[in-house]
């Protein structure tokens, strides 16, 4: 709601107010805030901050060496009282000096440490162009074009993925932009616990319990507790290096079977496509077939190689009556006269607030094509082939796990079983210690612990995979020959 004439209010956000003031002040000040004229002003600098940071992204260590607590030394305690001269242009010049070198830089194409947070020029704009527009579409009425855009692109999506008619909205089904992976499984437990309690009743939601594999990432685990899941009915079953890490149906069956017998109430069964740390592929179909004697529900967590259910079910559990100042009369008597329904995505997920995500993915998907991003993950997963290829060539080293994406989780052989560990924790060490090296992770998976090497950035070239690998080559050899002079 805008600030009435005489007031002026400061947010931190959608409907985020943290000051306000009710002394009258000139309506001059208040409209500065969104002066286009500046606008235009400082979106170049803008502009032309993130341009030079790309281009110069090489000059930076993917990982810096700083200690907690550096930044608020640098930082002034307190907030400026009043509007400094040419605030904005020396808070840029902070981001240059201060932030940006304290940052682990996630598009730099020697990141290979985590799962890709890959960026464009369109996604940026996109992010950009929809935090200008600043709607809260959190229901159809508040901001219709927001909301179908949604429903357009989810279902461009979906095709793209090639997934069943029936999950679209054009199929009856349908899908929603969520902020994070942790808030789609929450969403989806939240559904399955109250469609079960209906059938059982809700005096037995201490009876319910949830089945994942120990390589399940942990937001499964929080957000069963968040969804009132007994912390001890959160059955995390074992994997093994044999069948790849892979969540095992007989396993499950049985884990299903033996809570069954003691009176309690399978309820969800969380499989993955592509695990965090090795991307293990859990079988879907067969952990589907063991789930469904006891009317479990199966999510499939894929986000890093989606997850789906019925509207209805999520509805019925996060639907809310409307407020008076919700409704849409019109919005009312079309779907009454027959015409297309109504998505208020406030019942779609947990929160009430939402962005304009949708924008955003309109934006890349109209600039590069379902075509062009399937060529970018294609070349992110053979350059992952290629590296797979280097480790393999090396007899030192051993991939741990079938490359599966563009993950590589790979170690080096120890002439000493016993020090294994900490002999690949050593090389890691050393490796991302190398100035201009790459930055990687480590898994610990069934007392095996190795490098992990995660090919994601879109600045990633294929130079950069083989410095990185000249790089692992160099610390290992330089880590055994100190072993031999010691021995």
């Amino acid at each position: 709601m805008a600030p009435a004439p005489s007031h002026c209010h400061a947010t931190n956000g959608n409907n985020g107010a943290i000051a306000a003031s009710d002394t009258p002040v000139k309506t001059q000040h208040c409209a500065r805030l969104l002066d286009a004229d500046e606008f235009r002003r400082q979106g170049r600098l803008v502009v032309d901050l993130i341009a030079d940071y790309y281009a110069g992204m090489g000059e930076y260590p993917v990982h810096p060496t700083v200690s907690p607590g550096f930044l608020r030394h640098r930082l002034p305690a307190e907030p400026p009282s009043r509007r400094e001269p040419d605030a904005f242009a020396a808070a840029m010049q902070d981001v240059r000096d201060v932030i940006l070198p304290g940052l682990t830089h996630w598009q730099s194409p020697r990141h290979f440490a985590h799962f890709p947070a890959s960026s464009s020029t369109a996604g940026a704009l996109g992010e950009a162009l929809a935090a200008g527009i600043n709607v809260v579409p959190f229901t159809w009425a508040a901001s219709p074009a927001a909301t179908e855009l949604e429903m357009v692109v989810v279902d461009w999506l979906g095709k793209a993925l090639h997934l069943p008619e029936r999950l679209l909205f054009a199929g009856g089904g349908g899908g929603s932009i969520l902020g994070t992976t942790c808030e789609a499984i929450l969403c989806a437990l939240v559904a399955a616990r109250d469609r079960k309690l209906a059938a059982i009743g809700e005096g037995r939601i201490g009876d319910l319990v949830v089945y994942c594999s120990d390589q399940t990432h942990f937001a499964f685990c929080k957000a069963a507790r968040i969804a009132g899941i007994r912390r001890e009915h959160c059955r995390e079953i074992p994997t093994y290096r044999d069948d790849a890490f892979a969540l095992s149906p007989a396993a499950l069956r049985a884990a299903m079977r033996r809570d069954a017998d003691a009176g309690l109430v399978p309820l969800f069964v969380c499989a993955t496509v592509g695990t965090t740390q090795t991307t293990a592929v859990d079988p879907v179909g067969e952990l589907c077939a063991a789930a469904a004697p006891h009317g479990a529900w199966v999510h499939v967590d894929a986000a890093y190689a989606g997850s789906a259910m019925t509207p209805s079910a999520l509805v019925a559990a996060l639907g809310t009556d409307q407020e008076y100042i919700l409704k849409d009369a019109a919005a009312e008597t079309a779907a009454a006269d027959g015409g297309e329904g109504v998505v208020d995505y406030k019942d779609w997920g947990i929160t009430l607030t939402r962005r304009f995500r949708a924008l955003k993915l309109w934006l890349v998907l109209r600039c590069y094509g379902v075509e062009g991003l399937r060529e970018h993950v294609r070349s992110h997963v053979g350059m992952a082939a290629a590296f797979e290829g280097m480790v393999r060539a090396d007899a030192r080293f051993e991939v741990v796990t079938p490359r599966r994406f563009a993950l590589v989780c790979f170690r080096l052989r120890s002439p000493n079983k016993k020090t294994a560990n900490e002999l690949n924790r050593r090389l890691l060490e050393e490796v991302n210690a190398a100035s201009s090296g790459p930055y990687m992770s480590s898994a610990n998976v069934g007392g095996v612990y190795m490098l992990r090497c995660a090919v994601g950035s879109t600045l990633t070239e294929e130079r950069h995979v083989r410095e990185a690998w000249k790089v692992v080559q160099d610390r290992a050899t330089s880590i055994l020959s100190k072993m031999e002079i010691i021995m």
